[in-house]
């Protein structure tokens, strides 16, 4: 059976790190939508007078946000057409917290739960100081807002779940505080391919 896996969570989780390093070992495609989204993203913020490197601030939502989500999701379903697995990354917190959101993705391939695995990683780490330690530690001019408004992007920090109608062993909530990551990647590759 074709899978798609999703790797959400706040950022600075390691959603990422962890998604390529059990994507490379298992071959399959990848998308991030940050990646996907950064060269529109650029440009419409750009167009409106506004900082292209700001990803968090309420005019970036309103522009982009939505915009990206399709792109990534209309990528990784193209793959799955082709019975490719996917791993799929981003915050998603408003799809994941829309029931039939997942259903009325897939159906746009003629797909449904029955024949595609949807497994959901969710990421995160044991403490406010590590998300702020590790958003630093990328030195990433993408992150700047997030530093500057900080007690405003830190309520995006909160426990998450998933309102999609999967089992709920296709769900597994994956704490990224460890420093070897090797053990977390060989936990979340066996989550991902249990059978």
């Amino acid at each position: 059976m074709t899978r798609l896996n999703f790797f959400l969570g706040p950022a600075g989780a390691g959603k990422t790190t962890l998604a390529k390093a059990v994507a490379s070992r298992r071959k399959a495609a990848f998308f991030d939508m940050d990646v996907l989204m950064r060269p529109a993203a650029d440009i419409i913020m750009t167009l409106h007078g506004l900082d292209p490197k700001d990803r968090d601030s309420a005019q970036y939502k309103r522009l982009c946000r939505d915009l990206g989500y399709r792109i990534t999701m209309d990528a990784a379903l193209d793959n799955l057409s082709l019975d490719s697995d996917v791993f799929v990354v981003g915050p998603f917190t408003k799809e994941a917290a829309t029931p039939d959101w997942i259903d009325n993705e897939l159906s746009r391939i003629g797909r449904s739960l029955a024949d595609i695995e949807v497994k959901v990683v969710l990421v995160e780490l044991a403490n406010e100081d590590l998300y702020r330690d590790r958003i630093q530690g990328r030195h990433s001019a993408l992150d700047d807002w997030k530093i500057q408004h900080w007690d405003e992007f830190r309520s995006s920090l909160g426990d998450r779940s998933v309102q999609w109608p999967l089992p709920p062993a296709n769900i597994a909530i994956i704490d990224n505080s460890n420093p070897d990551i090797e053990e977390t990647v060989s936990r979340v590759e066996r989550f991902i391919y249990s059978d």
